[in-house]
């Protein structure tokens, strides 16, 4: 039976920083819709404003279809290549495809429509103050805490299905930019490891996979010349130490 590992994944540049960063926030709006407690349902609409403000971005929507056009026109290039499935090929390129139409076809900002109903933008304004949601505060979102679980589900369904584009183009690159690494196994000699990137290849992720049961924590650094881990441990109180022990990893270097 393989050994559960942990994953870290590090974004070589600010563009991928955002896509972890919303990938984050879609899985757990995710978790948190399915549930059916008030609670779980509060944090889902905290978790969709948030969103909302990390798309803000004025360039993140033409930055993610430029990269499903990048992607498309590398698969292409593979046409006629021996070992490559042209069933497979027209799949993956399909799934670009549809990506693409959905997010072009938004009007605005992920979640722009939602900026229109004035009872959402009302928790809003209103949710990011310490206890700024009490019933006497916002007594119609009290009152829509009380509705069924079921109910409650519906209305979220409804307003996160605004952001489903983005999510889908997400899923599609991130899923692209995965599996375009192979995965290599390196040793951190004396919790220290560096590895040179040649030069003209540009790389946009680095997933590292280590063995919980190790006990480190791995710190991650890099550039586009180069990438440094070193292992950490935690002491009593938590903080993370510098651990100066051998340590092996599995190392992803994405393009």
């Amino acid at each position: 039976m393989p050994v559960a590992r942990i994953l870290y994944e590090y974004p070589f540049n600010e563009g991928i920083r955002t896509m972890l960063r919303l990938e984050h926030l879609f899985e757990r709006l995710g978790e948190l819709m399915a549930r059916e407690t008030a609670l779980d349902h509060h944090f889902a609409l905290v978790t969709i404003f948030e969103v909302m403000d990390v798309a803000s971005r004025a360039d993140l929507k033409s930055d993610l279809l430029k990269e499903l056009e990048r992607h498309k026109a590398q698969l292409q290039s593979y046409r006629g290549h021996p070992g490559i499935s042209e069933k497979v090929l027209d799949e993956v390129i399909a799934r670009i495809d549809q990506a693409y139409s959905g997010l072009n076809e938004v009007q605005g900002k992920a979640g722009q429509s939602l900026t229109t109903n004035e009872w959402l933008m009302s928790v809003r304004s209103r949710i990011g103050i310490p206890g700024g949601t009490c019933e006497f505060d916002l007594p119609g979102y009290y009152a829509w805490q009380q509705h069924p679980a079921q109910n409650r589900q519906a209305d979220l369904a409804r307003w996160a299905g605004s952001l489903t584009p983005l999510a889908h183009a997400l899923q599609v690159l991130l899923g692209l930019l995965r599996d375009s690494g192979v995965t290599q196994r390196m040793h951190a000699a004396a919790g220290q490891f560096q590895q040179r990137l040649p030069e003209g290849k540009t790389y946009h992720l680095l997933r590292l996979h280590i063995n919980p049961d190790t006990g480190l924590v791995p710190e991650i650094s890099g550039h586009r010349l180069l990438v440094s881990v070193r292992m950490l441990r935690a002491d009593a109180e938590g903080r993370l130490r510098p651990a100066a022990e051998d340590a092996d990893f599995e190392l992803t270097l994405c393009t």
